[in-house]
């Protein structure tokens, strides 16, 4: 994780490179801070010391021409990445990803991401690949019950096997305003080993810290907790310890210790992480010395 003599000193190691994604314009309206305040602090942490954390940022089809305005009034230095979340139809994707090709020099698309049932079949993810340009990847988050039983968490499972072998990038939702949104550690370690099996990137959605800590009722999942666990997922290790422990300074020093082949592995399943409310958690990784 050192930067190599004469490179950039600055330079963001590629564990870290554009991880991060901005999902605040996902909050719910009544608390979600306005377009211009998300597209301000996203152009500025993206242009800033430790930009090259900055992954996507993320809003939602039914909020997109209020984010087309604001950027042409904010002029940003390079077009923004962009995800869009389908929360207004597929049927409105082709509408809005022609807004976004047309304002290219205002945004990029990167992704387009929905949500789908849990006994998603490969008739409706046909429907979704069809809606989705070859270049844009297509994002789809199975949606798990509410209280899960066994047999819901195997069909949440197959669901989200079915989505990777279709060509499609599973989402896992780690957050929400729902206590239930946040799923187990027993959870997130079986998923994780659906998605090397599959070898398909995944994305993640409400991660609000870099570490899991002890003291959060329901107790949410870090950053950190997820790249080691993926890291032991692909070696064979004890995922579940990674997922669970709430021990910076040690998951610091193994993500420190992982060879140039493992952090590509890793970041072959991880693609992207959705945070929120503070997207870039640059201080917490200097403080962990992750970061220069």
């Amino acid at each position: 994780m050192t930067t190599a003599a004469g490179a950039d000193p600055w330079a963001i190691p590629p564990l870290f490179a554009q991880l991060v994604d901005d999902t605040s314009l996902l909050q719910p309206r009544s608390v979600a801070p306005g377009v211009d305040a998300v597209v301000s602090r996203y152009l500025s942490a993206r242009d800033g010391r430790y930009g090259g954390l900055v992954g996507q940022l993320v809003c939602p089809v039914s909020r997109l021409p209020a984010l087309v305005q604001e950027l042409a009034r904010s002029v940003p230095s390079r077009p923004v990445d962009v995800s869009l979340v389908v929360d207004t139809g597929l049927g409105a994707v082709p509408k809005a990803l022609s807004t976004v090709f047309s304002r290219s020099s205002l945004l990029t698309p990167r992704t387009v991401e929905t949500a789908a049932p849990p006994d998603v079949d490969a008739v409706w993810l046909e429907r979704v690949s069809e809606f989705v340009p070859e270049d844009v990847v297509a994002v789809v988050e199975p949606r798990r019950p509410a209280e899960l039983e066994p047999a819901d968490i195997s069909a949440w499972l197959g669901a989200v096997r079915r989505v990777a072998e279709h060509g499609c990038a599973p989402k896992l939702r780690c957050g929400g305003p729902r206590a239930s949104d946040v799923p187990s550690v027993a959870e997130v370690e079986e998923f994780l080993h659906v998605v090397v099996d599959t070898g398909r990137p995944f994305t993640t959605l409400g991660l609000r810290q870099v570490v899991r800590s002890e003291h959060d009722h329901p107790r949410r999942h870090g950053i950190l907790n997820l790249l080691v666990g993926v890291a032991r997922a692909l070696g064979g290790g004890d995922v579940r310890e990674a997922l669970e422990s709430s021990d910076g300074t040690a998951l610091a020093r193994e993500i420190s210790g992982m060879s140039e082949r493992t952090v590509k592995g890793v970041r072959g399943l991880l693609s992207r992480c959705g945070a929120e409310p503070e997207p870039v958690p640059a201080t917490q990784l200097v403080g962990l010395g992750l970061l220069a």
